[in-house]
């Protein structure tokens, strides 16, 4: 219970920061909208496009508004069917200039939900809310979703495959990997319009759930891949007068099946932790590999 109220505390003091860097870059100078007839329709085809242009997001990507000019640029065509009134379609936009920091594979979810607000003529204020209260949930389940479960299943998959000398190998894994992306991406920009704000109080009661979950299948997945394709191995022996034991499979197999590859991995991962860059890492991986082979303890 404990945990869950730090948790807690900690995405309430980062809402709050979001949305005082949101307020920083503000240019908005209106908290309602001129004109208030809601009688415009977005079709299929206009979240569609939305959905589509949502790849560009991190196009111009900056250190003061993050992904802004990207955001404006997914939702633009969709605020200028909506906004008739020029004065209400400039606030708008000045409105979504502002800061934000989403993940670029579910933003559709938060587009989608966003064009059903102004399409509802929904204040601006509130608009900014609802944008700044989704930007870490998103992110949390975006990260757990594809960076953790969907890329490493895929890649895995992908990876058997060429190793054994198939061509299709890269195929699959791209194919496997943006099925799945775009399905999300397109079917999550349709859920978020029709949705609208109703999605929300079920979406913040069950982000940690799903971002739990998600993370458990991808640890499970990535330590199914470290067995399989992290390959070390020792062909020290130990000799004790007519006695022979093989380090490897007399003694550390029979301890644990691949604890060679497990334990260079807590070692990568533990020096990643400590801000070592992959291109070092890489080349210390190399480093002890031609010096094992070598020296004769690999």
């Amino acid at each position: 219970m404990e945990f869950n109220n730090d948790h807690d505390k900690k995405m309430a003091e980062k809402e709050a920061k979001r949305m005082e860097q949101a307020l920083a870059t503000s240019k908005a100078t209106a908290d309602t909208f001129y004109d208030q007839s809601q009688d415009v329709t977005l079709t299929k085809g206009d979240i569609n496009r939305m959905a589509f242009r949502s790849l560009a997001l991190q196009a111009s990507f900056n250190y003061e508004r993050m992904q802004a000019g990207g955001w404006l640029y997914t939702i633009l065509p969709a605020l200028r069917k909506i906004h008739k009134n020029k004065d209400d379609l400039k606030n708008s936009m000045h409105m979504h200039m502002e800061f934000i920091n989403v993940h670029p594979f579910d933003v559709t979810f938060l587009s989608g939900l966003v064009l059903a607000m102004e399409k509802g003529k929904e204040n601006i204020s509130t608009i900014r809310a609802v944008k700044v209260a989704l930007m870490g949930p998103l992110g949390g389940i975006g990260d757990a979703l594809f960076w953790l479960t969907l890329l490493p299943i895929c890649a895995g998959i992908g990876a058997s495959l060429a190793l054994e000398g198939s061509f299709f190998g890269p195929i699959i894994f791209l194919l496997m990997f943006n099925i799945v992306h775009f399905g999300l991406r397109f079917g999550l920009a349709h859920y978020g319009y029709h949705a609208g704000t109703s999605a929300l109080p079920l979406l913040k009661t069950h982000t940690k759930r799903i971002s739990h979950a998600a993370s458990i299948i991808g640890m499970t997945v990535i330590g199914a891949l470290v067995a399989s394709y992290v390959h070390l191995s020792t062909p020290l022996e130990i000799n004790a007068g007519q006695a022979h034991v093989a380090l490897q499979a007399d003694v550390l197999d029979k301890l644990m099946p691949n604890i060679l590859p497990l334990g260079f991995t807590l070692i990568v991962y533990s020096l990643m932790k400590r801000n070592f860059s992959p291109v070092k890492l890489i080349g210390l991986t190399v480093i002890i590999g031609v010096v094992g082979k070598l020296v004769g303890f690999l």
